[in-house]
């Protein structure tokens, strides 16, 4: 025998239905039974983009730390590294005349030349002076009257061989080791017109020497090839 509609009605909703989440949803009609599916699909829909954007939220927020965090420790290294960069002192370039020696050459006399030259000794030589056209050996520190250092040989490792008095070096330079003995160290004070015509033009960590312009040569006399060998066998 067919049921009567009221009867559908009650036997569509006399049972209890669960949700995604396992919640009662209470009493379902027949009549309405499809609505009610439908409702409780979109509150899993609305809760399922809930759930979404607060991960979505949770999961930019944690990118955002991550990334904080990062550029923060970044800091901590870098920024010492920046002041210490800072902090560094310059370079201390090898000189023949130490702060000692500076202080001392306060008390030596100058001595001056017919040419303009002028030098102090920081140490007088022992044997004889080279004679014109002679190679030597000598190390040289080459400065602009600030104290600069434009050139050195010092930093080279290894003496300067040239012949004394053939042009092979500006005129102050030679002038003012011709006079020297073995061992000696002297200051040389070489006005513009025994220097460089010409100038030099700078160089990374070098001053410009302005063409005539005064230089200061802190020289020292290794030796004399060949004149030693002369005085030797004496």
């Amino acid at each position: 025998m067919a049921s009567s509609p009221s009867t559908m009605t009650l036997r569509l909703g006399s049972g209890t239905r669960r949700n995604l989440y396992g919640n009662h949803k209470g009493r379902f009609s027949g009549k309405v039974g499809g609505v009610a599916v439908k409702c409780c699909n979109a509150q899993v829909r609305v809760k399922t983009s809930r759930t979404r954007e607060y991960w979505d939220e949770r999961n930019s927020l944690g990118r955002r730390e991550v990334i904080g965090l990062v550029f923060g420790v970044s800091s901590l290294f870098i920024e010492p590294l920046a002041v210490n960069g800072a902090g560094l002192p310059p370079e201390q370039k090898p000189r023949l005349c130490d702060d000692a020696c500076e202080k001392e050459l306060e008390n030596v006399p100058m001595v001056t030349t017919e040419s303009g030259l002028q030098y102090k000794d920081i140490k007088v030589g022992e044997g004889p002076s080279p004679p014109v056209g002679f190679q030597v050996a000598a190390n040289y520190v080459a400065m602009v009257p600030s104290g600069q250092i434009f050139d050195s040989s010092l930093e080279k490792g290894l003496p300067y061989l040239f012949r004394v008095g053939s042009g092979q070096v500006i005129k102050g330079l030679d002038e003012g080791i011709l006079s020297m003995k073995i061992g000696g160290k002297r200051r040389l004070y070489i006005p513009g017109s025994l220097a460089f015509p010409k100038g030099l033009n700078s160089a990374p960590g070098r001053p410009r020497v302005a063409p005539n312009s005064p230089v200061v040569f802190d020289v020292s006399l290794e030796y004399i090839p060949g004149l030693e060998l002369e005085v030797d066998e004496d």
